[in-house]
């Protein structure tokens, strides 16, 4: 089967699509504007479009449509419903499968009723739609009534996220994966943080002196949050340590004894996910596709949005009682085994492939 991407070159996640498929026996072809970052499987056919976000949104339509007819793929997958959205319908090609990512039906319609105009005009013209999450469904029903939807989870490489067999030192290491960015409430992890800790330093000091906190990720808030560590007392026992390749994460998750995700909008969770292959025990917030991917109070805890004390409690429920984080974290990786494996998501989204192309031919 011949397919077309038409998706960021720069993110993981369409490097990974693509190289999945292509290992499986699929002609991939990518075409992005973005630069040129992550390797590729190598016979996947790339294409490189010359004019940059947003203008390039329109300015690359005349080629891309020369590369449509030059490839000839049996299906274009356009990812991300704002601006490759609206490049793959101007191209006019069909069957046109459209991804959406999270940002491109939160954020981006909201700006204006262009945007949103925008939006709805480019999932009208799909002929298929596909969702990471049953939440980001739902939103994007809300600004179009699709008809022909499918879940196609952002699966986790099991062999890659594994718990790390080295026996951890004595430390109890709370943290995160995450851009340090407003969004993902990693100002609320540091509050939960010092609530729990001046908590157990006047009733268990010696437990409270085991405790660590190990934030990973850069962003526009790194100095306000290094900050906020200084003044809540918490700068000793907290180490930012920056941007890590994905390929480092499964290091840094093995570092963790509790994973938290306290984030104010999430479309999906695929980091959380990430964690609990990796045997952790989580703690997230009630918002948007995080509960899809936590099983409350069997590998983690779920708890309501931007409650930092009712955070800081399920803290210090994990941090008193080893064997919970043990078992929590053992059912995560079950939970992640039996129904966020990434081959099976590889399976799903070619299962759709299949569909839309039987429907098409009908």
């Amino acid at each position: 089967m011949r397919l077309a991407f038409l998706a960021r070159r720069d993110s993981v996640h369409t490097l990974r699509w693509v190289n999945a498929l292509a290992s499986r026996g699929y002609d991939i072809h990518l075409i992005s504007s973005r630069q040129e970052v992550g390797e590729l499987y190598p016979s996947i056919s790339f294409h490189k479009l010359p004019y940059k976000p947003p203008l390039g949104y329109f300015l690359n339509l005349r080629i891309l449509r020369r590369i449509l007819n030059d490839v000839k793929p049996q299906l274009l997958h356009t990812h991300f419903a704002s601006g490759y959205g609206t490049l793959g319908r101007l191209s006019g090609f069909h069957p046109n499968i459209l991804s959406v990512w999270g940002s491109d039906v939160y954020d981006f319609p909201i700006k204006s009723p262009i945007h949103r105009w925008l939006v709805r005009t480019n999932l009208k013209a799909a002929d298929w739609v596909c969702s990471t999450s049953q939440v980001m469904a739902q939103r994007t029903h809300t600004l179009h009534p699709v008809r022909n939807m499918s879940i196609t989870p952002f699966g986790i490489d099991t062999n890659m996220f594994s718990p790390d067999a080295q026996e951890k030192n004595a430390f109890i290491t709370v943290g995160t994966v995450k851009t340090l960015a407003p969004i993902y409430g990693i100002d609320l992890l540091i509050k939960a943080f010092a609530v729990m800790r001046d908590r157990l330093l006047q009733n268990e000091p010696e437990l409270a002196m085991r405790l660590r906190l190990l934030i990973v990720g850069e962003g526009s808030q790194k100095e306000e949050l290094t900050a906020l560590a200084e003044k809540l007392g918490m700068g000793e026992v907290t180490h930012f340590k920056g941007f890590v390749k994905h390929e480092d994460v499964p290091e840094m998750l093995n570092k963790l004894d509790i994973y938290v995700a306290l984030s104010r909008s999430e479309s999906f969770g695929v980091a959380v996910l990430e964690a609990s292959a990796c045997a952790l025990p989580v703690l997230v917030a009630n918002e948007g596709g995080l509960p899809e991917v936590v099983k409350d109070s069997v590998t983690g805890f779920v708890v309501a949005k931007e409650n930092v004390a009712e955070a800081a409690e399920a803290l210090t429920r994990l941090v008193r009682d080893a064997s919970l984080r043990q078992r929590m974290g053992a059912a995560g990786r079950v939970h992640v085994l039996e129904h966020y494996d990434w081959e099976q998501s590889v399976s799903i989204m070619e299962n759709v492939y299949r569909q839309v192309l039987a429907r098409n031919e009908i």
